[in-house]
């Protein structure tokens, strides 16, 4: 792959990182806000409800976060855009698709028929 599209994409990873710490640490400054003293009942499971809600999709973004660095990694080890499975490039539209992959198209599309078998 040709470096002006790794940088393209280490951008954009990087991007989507600064984003996803950026709602974290906002997601943080919120739940600690004490405003949110409701004595009726109803009020207070409404809020607990939305807080579990925000805590999920933090979760998920946790991990993703974590692939997002590991993708910044296999840049920095000039192996980004290779298949962990069978060595070959991974195509630039599942790239940009799915920056964080590791597989390509063919890889995958073999895992996940074998995890639907086994």
């Amino acid at each position: 792959m040709k470096e002006a599209k790794i940088e393209e994409f280490k951008t954009l990873l990087q991007g989507q990182l600064d984003e996803i710490l950026r709602d974290a640490g906002r997601t943080m400054a919120e739940m600690t806000d004490e405003k949110a003293n409701f004595p009726d009942p109803t009020d207070r499971a409404s809020l607990e409800s939305d807080r579990n809600f925000e805590l999920r999709i933090r979760d998920r973004e946790r991990k993703l976060a974590n692939k997002i660095r590991e993708a910044l990694e296999r840049i920095e080890e000039g192996e980004f855009g290779v298949c962990d499975s069978c060595g070959e490039e991974i195509g630039e539209a599942r790239l940009k698709a799915r920056p964080v992959t590791t597989l390509c198209i063919d890889c995958k599309t073999e895992q996940e028929r074998q995890e639907r078998i086994g």
